[in-house]
């Protein structure tokens, strides 16, 4: 079965970033331009770019917006985007500028009802991103850890109509460990939706692994930045896999 491979650009100071396990105090920069790496994606065949305001997810609010607007204005190619995304604003503010999805994450945990009013105004624009530690979603750039099981938020979410969730399990995020398989599929075996497994891709066994178990996604990130494999080589793998 086929996947779709969505390389990751995670933005923090205007810099394409890798954390360790999402701790802001182990990072370490690839690259000072993120339209310069979203438009190497886009010409190594990429159908979409992951991209995350790292700072927009600690401060709560847009802080690298202007480089997704870039990207989404300037490259044949899909864009989502998360992090510090708040509000009705926030939302429109990526719809009108040419970006394809908007992950709501912490703002789906401490507001549900906004998020659920989001997801039936916007449909498909909208995905429902949710990171787990331990089972537990954690909030806020992953700095706050909630009382509420993530496959229990994936349900009501899907329950109310998302049609895409981003999982990511931290424990395994930038750690080149290999992607929590089980807990994935728990996720879209719980929603019924499509997932995209987020967190500790390695090798191109670990995406032919993630497209087997039916997946429909996968984000890479610091294998790409390390080199373990190209980008045209994970599509190569996915699409004959």
């Amino acid at each position: 079965m086929s996947i779709t491979i969505y390389p990751a650009i995670d933005m923090r100071g205007g810099n394409c970033v890798r954390l360790l396990q999402g701790d802001y105090a182990q990072e370490t920069i690839y690259g000072d331009s993120p339209f310069a790496m979203a438009k190497r994606f886009a010409a190594d065949g990429a159908e979409w770019i992951h991209m995350v305001d790292l700072d927009g997810a600690k401060d709560g609010k847009r802080v690298n917006d202007r480089f997704v607007v870039e990207a989404a204005q300037n490259l044949a190619v899909n864009i989502q985007i998360g992090g510090g995304i708040r509000s009705e604003a926030d939302i429109l503010h990526y719809l009108e500028n040419g970006i394809d999805r908007v992950i709501i994450g912490s703002i789906a945990v401490s507001n549900p009802e906004f998020a659920i009013e989001m997801i039936r105004k916007y449909g498909a624009a909208i995905a429902v991103g949710i990171d787990a530690k331990n089972g537990y979603v954690a909030t806020h750039g992953w700095l706050d850890t909630s009382e509420l099981k993530a496959i229990e938020v994936g349900k009501r979410f899907a329950d109310a109509g998302a049609e895409t969730f981003i999982f990511t399990d931290i424990a395994t995020d930038g750690t080149l460990s290999g992607p929590n398989i089980a807990a994935v599929c728990e996720m879209a075996e719980v929603t019924g939706k499509n997932v995209i497994a987020s967190g500790g891709v390695s090798s191109l066994a670990d995406l032919q692994a993630i497209a087997k178990h039916g997946i429909q996604g996968a984000i890479v990130g610091k294998a790409l930045y390390e080199n373990r494999f190209t980008l045209k080589q994970a599509l190569d793998e996915v699409r004959f896999s």
